[in-house]
């Protein structure tokens, strides 16, 4: 298939932001987001932080989110990234990367 056409049921393996589930939260999450958020907390961790967070590169995850994100899986009890995989779709991501593995290089 060449690039930019589409066959058909091509559009089974997009999930849009629309088509996410979506919950009315808890009142846990709810306290705990605005105790976060008196505190300053997103601050205090991003100044925290700055130090390890070059400027090169892709934009990463905010620290307050990213901590937030631990906090959730160990209320949770979800002890890896794929604890939070259900269902029956899967991502493919057709990025491109330069990588030192030619074969000649290998011995």
């Amino acid at each position: 298939m060449s690039m930019g056409c589409q066959g058909p049921g091509q559009d089974a393996l997009i999930v849009s932001w629309r088509e996410l589930p979506r919950s009315p939260g808890h009142v846990f999450y709810d306290r705990l987001q605005s105790v976060l958020a008196d505190a300053g907390f997103d601050a205090f961790v991003e100044s925290v932080c700055a130090p390890f967070y070059g400027s090169r590169g892709a934009r990463s995850i905010p620290p307050g989110r990213y901590f937030r994100m631990h906090m959730v899986g160990y209320f949770e009890g979800i002890d890896s990234a794929r604890g939070l995989v259900r269902g029956a779709r899967v991502g493919v991501d057709a990025s491109t990367m330069e990588a030192n593995a030619a074969l000649r290089s290998i011995r």
